[in-house]
C-alpha cells in the first residue's frame, strides 16, 4: 500500500468532520448502501465531504487497508471510523447518529 495513499486518506479523515467513503458521489450514487448512507447524513442537514473510491483504485483499496473494514460505503465522524452502511443503519435506527453529528459540530 502506498504511504502517499494512506496519508491522503488519514488527512481526509482529519480534516472533515464527517467524511464518507462511497461508490459514486452523492448526486449519484453507484450502489443501494452508498445511497443509503448518503440519503441518512442528508436528513440531519450536517455538512459531509465524500470521496468517490470507484474514481481511484488505490484509494478504494488504501481506505479498506486504513480502516481495516473490508466493505464501502465507510463514514468517518470527528476522525473516527464509525463503520458502514448497516452500523449507520442501526445508529440512525437507534437515534444514536445524530448525537455523534451534534458533537462533531460542537451543536
Amino acid at each position: 500500500m502506498a504511504d502517499s495513499v494512506v496519508t491522503k486518506i488519514d488527512e481526509q479523515v482529519k480534516k472533515n468532520k464527517v467524511m464518507l467513503y462511497m461508490k459514486g458521489t452523492p448526486d449519484s450514487p453507484q450502489c443501494g448502501f452508498s445511497a443509503h448512507v448518503v440519503d441518512i447524513l442528508k436528513s440531519y442537514g450536517y455538512p459531509f465531504q465524500t470521496e468517490d473510491v470507484l474514481a481511484d483504485q488505490h484509494v478504494r483499496e488504501g481506505i479498506k487497508h486504513y480502516s481495516n473494514w473490508p466493505t464501502i460505503p465507510q463514514i468517518f465522524i470527528n476522525g473516527k471510523f464509525v463503520g458502514g452502511c448497516d452500523i449507520v443503519h442501526e445508529l440512525h435506527e437507534r437515534g444514536e447518529l445524530e448525537p455523534m453529528l451534534k458533537e462533531a459540530f460542537g451543536k
